[in-house]
């Protein structure tokens, strides 16, 4: 088996690290894993989010091919990041993961059981058996809660945590919904999911281990209002055919 991981990535240099080691770590150890690469995806940071990537090269003994970025040429969203590490991975299984690594990355054994079987495998904090270690501030929690709500009433039913950032692909399943896909902000992967379900492609949801990271770029009143904006033009979208 063989997988490609994107990491979509802005002002990360406190965090890339320790998440790229974690990483390899588990890769390099992973029986059922033949081949792998990461793909980082630098949305325009200010920092020295790539720099570090050379080091870790060196340090881990990876390659370039299965360490790699890609520099955004402009500051465009989570969502367009993500879009373009998929469009440029190689391997039958592709995985996105955030920068900060809060669903560590050995849940990937989880998702990649049920990939026989389903062609879109996310991990899930909000199942009866999901394990949150460290919760997220009151107001990031209700909107985390809300939100799918929201997905739920007005795009798709029955997925419980359509926002975290630890979601599998098949490569068949990623050639439908990256393509028509669409917005770059955070509210992308309900674009993703609903593209999967108007192509009635299988979506397990899986709970797992999953702990807050501090530093994130969230701003959780004026991306809320983004992402309820974002709802309803994935419904304009598919009105006007976009997603056919």
């Amino acid at each position: 088996m063989n997988i490609s991981i994107i990491i979509p990535a802005y002002n990360e240099e406190k965090r890339i690290e320790s998440t790229l080691k974690k990483m390899i770590t588990f890769l390099k150890k992973a029986q059922k894993i033949k081949q792998y690469e990461i793909i980082v995806v630098d949305d325009c940071s200010q920092d020295k989010t790539l720099d570090i990537l050379e080091n870790i090269r060196i340090e881990m003994r990876v390659s370039k091919k299965e360490l790699s970025s890609i520099k955004n040429k402009e500051n465009r969203g989570k969502g367009y990041s993500v879009k373009r590490g998929v469009l440029n991975a190689h391997y039958e299984n592709i995985l996105f993961s955030d920068a900060d690594l809060s669903t560590p990355i050995e849940e990937l054994e989880k998702l990649l059981a049920e990939s026989k079987e389903n062609e879109i495998i996310i991990a899930s904090r909000n199942m009866k058996t999901s394990r949150i270690e460290i919760k997220q501030p009151w107001f990031r929690s209700t909107l985390g809660k809300i939100f799918p709500t929201l997905v739920n009433l007005l795009l798709i039913q029955g997925i419980k945590d359509t926002q975290c950032g630890f979601k599998l692909f098949t490569r068949k399943a990623a050639k439908t919904v990256f393509p028509r896909q669409t917005l770059d902000g955070f509210a992308f992967d309900a674009e993703l999911l609903f593209i999967a379900r108007k192509h009635e492609l299988k979506i397990k949801e899986v709970p797992v281990t999953w702990k807050n990271a501090e530093g994130s770029t969230v701003d959780p009143i004026k991306d809320a209002l983004k992402m309820f904006k974002d709802i309803l033009k994935i419904r304009w979208n598919n009105i006007k055919g976009k997603y056919a």
